[in-house]
């Protein structure tokens, strides 16, 4: 027991920035129902709109690649840190529900005034993505998810001894620290998820790390622990009879080599959109726009100009 608290002590000593001083100055912040979003905008302001939106422990800078490709084709780029990660403030009270974090990305679309765009989903936030284009179709042209992780088979799946952590404060921030939020396991988390361990570059990692000084991650990313594990069922994304309503042209990018979200997972979503397709990435694993950048974008772009 002594070790993770040691862990914890350690996360809570190292988090002491405050996230608007040591936010990188090529991003910015906007005010979202009540919370600073730190988002990232490259590109023609005059340019179509594409909002990226990452997956756990990810942040605006880990999409660098594929802002600056877009921006070069003449794309309006916005990556935003959605929370409890990244430089954006985390609500006091764990607001971390997929509506919720919808909410949050049309109001950056609101902030920036940007009536309709493309919504790129990874991971985790594959969900709030997809919940953001149920709640208003009309604001999204098109709609992409990579390797998303929907959770469609964990709905109404008891949690057991994950869900016993998620509740109990102490348990939760010790899994956090020792996890998601500690410098030391950022390479071994990525190297868990991607298929060719040598992507993990220190530059890679440097950049995941970058966000874990700000003040309050650790117990930030505890309150967020319980969305993980289950998710509110209240989401419409979370609901297959729902998913088949959505007539949004999407793009489905996977690896095939995942195993965080097997390619199953894709081909059960698939079934499920009445507009989508799938395109496979080979010897790619969970996070495809830092495994192949080439291949990933090769994939996006042309479905982004169609």
């Amino acid at each position: 027991m002594m070790v993770p608290l040691v862990f914890r002590g350690w996360a809570l000593v190292r988090e002491r920035a405050v996230a608007s001083q040591v936010a990188p100055a090529d991003g910015r912040f906007v005010e979202v129902n009540g919370l600073s979003i730190y988002v990232q905008e490259h590109g023609p302001k005059s340019g179509p709109p594409v909002v990226l939106i990452s997956g756990t422990s990810a942040w605006s800078g880990t999409w660098r690649d594929t802002q600056a490709e877009l921006s070069e084709q003449g794309f309006r780029v916005i990556a935003l840190d959605l929370p409890p990660f990244g430089y954006s403030d985390r609500p006091v009270e764990p607001r971390y529900s997929r509506p919720a974090q919808a909410e949050r990305i049309l109001g950056v679309m609101d902030a920036l005034r940007i009536e309709q765009a493309v919504l790129v989903g990874h991971s985790f936030g594959g969900g709030p993505t997809l919940e953001a284009v149920m709640m208003a179709p009309n604001r999204v042209s098109r709609l992409v998810l990579v390797d998303a992780a929907l959770s469609l088979d964990f709905v109404g799946v008891e949690p057991g001894l994950a869900g016993y952590i998620a509740d109990t404060v102490w348990l939760r921030e010790i899994a956090v620290a020792n996890t998601f939020n500690n410098p030391w396991m950022t390479r071994t988390v990525l190297k868990s998820l991607i298929f060719d361990a040598d992507d993990a570059s220190p530059d890679r990692i440097a950049l995941y790390q970058q966000p874990m000084v700000v003040r309050g991650a650790t117990p930030a990313l505890g309150r967020w622990l319980p969305e993980l594990i289950s998710p509110d069922s209240s989401a419409s994304s979370l609901r297959p009879a729902q998913i088949r309503k959505l007539h949004v042209p999407t793009l489905l990018i996977w690896g095939s080599e995942d195993t965080a979200t097997p390619p199953q997972q894709a081909k059960d979503i698939d079934a499920l959109l009445p507009d989508s397709r799938i395109v496979w990435l080979d010897g790619v694993g969970h996070i495809p726009q830092i495994e192949d950048v080439p291949a990933f974008h090769r994939a996006l772009i042309p479905f982004l100009g169609a």
